[in-house]
């Protein structure tokens, strides 16, 4: 059986920034990966937080555009418009591959079409079994640790870290990549679209519309496991809107991705088999309901993971489950769980969209605060969030 320091299932921005820091910190890292090329499989929107490159050291030449503007467009069809940043945008293949590749020169090793099968504990090491794609047989490694970051559809039902509220918070969602024959109107690239609306069939709706360098992303997650004739209908009316008012009368043609993501609440556990496996990034249910962003929160899972495997391997008496934990909770867990309850408050009833983006769009302080992590606050912008939060309440009650 092959023996490593620390496996790391999956090559998404948690994976990948996992491998690279702990690897540069002179961990033995092998890195296992479902798909044949690593981000050729990823249904995103690729939206990154304004300096993320900076922050986790990925070179700007995978950014496409800088967006200034985010546009929420509510249930009843208003409009409204913030400063951002900039934001950035990419697509999945340049930001993963690019972080694979970052991870490989740091001394990594990712193996590509091996497919996680099960976990197993085994006196001090976990036992983790994958399937080799490519030579249609199975494997295993054994590992002092190991960091689980394979994203929404990760099988995990059968491991301590079942989570039966999971299935209610998957998304299905569909994305057309839309390859003008001429540039859209100028709009286009300067504004990062999110749209919130119910179905034909009264089903709630998250739409977006990001520019990137050759083409837009226009996709939408619906809340439940649809079929495909159903879901391809009702994003072929919204990417018709959209076209009608920032390409009219361009010609087109599209590449359409499809997967399920998650948009509830993050899972109770996230480590687990004395300490020695974490989960991470969408696996362990990273992501803001209320807008789909979760490349950050993975990026960071993947370094507080890295950092903690690292300081286990100096320190034998503690597993690296415990900081790893610790820092999670500590940066996303509060925020998380606000937001998921926020967006099930907002969908009971449209006008409370209104409610809350006119309160941004005239206090332009908490709009911007809103977009920092909750380690970032002072005692006083917690009273003033606070004091917000009050005031959206009992407004939206009143709808």
């Amino acid at each position: 059986m092959e023996s490593v320091e620390f496996v790391v299932v999956g090559c998404g921005p948690a994976g990948g920034i996992a491998a690279r820091e702990a690897a540069r910190d002179g961990v033995e890292t092998l890195v296992l990966e479902r798909d044949p090329v690593v981000g050729s499989k990823r249904v995103c929107a690729a939206g990154l937080r304004p300096g993320f490159c900076e922050q986790f050291e990925v070179p700007r030449t995978i950014v496409h555009c800088d967006p200034p503007t985010i546009a929420l467009h509510s249930p009843t069809e208003r409009r409204y418009d913030f400063r951002v940043g900039p934001a950035h945008t990419t697509t999945r293949e340049e930001l993963d591959g690019t972080i694979a590749r970052l991870a490989r020169e740091a001394g990594a090793q990712i193996r590509t079409s091996a497919m996680f099968r099960s976990l197993a504990r085994d006196g001090d090491r976990t036992i983790v079994e994958y399937a080799d794609v490519r030579e249609g047989t199975r494997r295993r490694v054994a590992a002092r640790a190991v960091f689980f970051a394979a994203g929404a559809t990760a099988r995990l039902d059968e491991t301590p870290f079942a989570y039966e509220s999971w299935d209610a918070g998957l998304i299905t969602c569909l994305q057309y990549r839309v390859y003008l024959e001429r540039p859209a109107l100028p709009q286009a690239y300067q504004t990062l679209e999110m749209h919130y609306y119910r179905s034909r069939k009264e089903r709630p709706v998250i739409g977006w519309m990001f520019p990137k360098r050759d083409h837009l992303s226009i996709g939408l997650g619906i809340q439940s496991k649809l079929p495909g004739p159903e879901l391809r209908a009702e994003l072929d009316a919204f990417v018709s809107q959209v076209l009608h008012r920032l390409a009219p009368g361009i010609s087109y043609s599209v590449r359409n991705e499809g997967n399920l993501l998650y948009g509830g609440a993050p899972r109770p556990r996230i480590v687990a088999y004395d300490g020695t496996v974490m989960l991470g990034g969408t696996a362990a249910g990273l992501v803001d309901a209320t807008t789909g962003e979760g490349i950050h929160e993975a990026a960071m899972s993947g370094r507080f993971a890295a950092a903690a495997v690292s300081a286990a391997k100096k320190s034998t008496r503690h597993a690296p489950g415990t900081a790893y934990e610790r820092a999670t909770r500590q940066a996303f867990y509060g925020r998380l769980h606000h937001r998921h309850k926020l967006m099930t408050f907002l969908e009971r009833k449209a006008p409370r969209f209104d409610v809350l983006f006119t309160q941004l769009a005239r206090t332009p302080r908490f709009a911007e605060l809103l977009q920092h992590d909750r380690n970032d606050f002072t005692p006083l912008q917690w009273l003033y969030l606070y004091a917000q939060a009050a005031k959206f309440s009992l407004r939206a009650l009143r709808v």
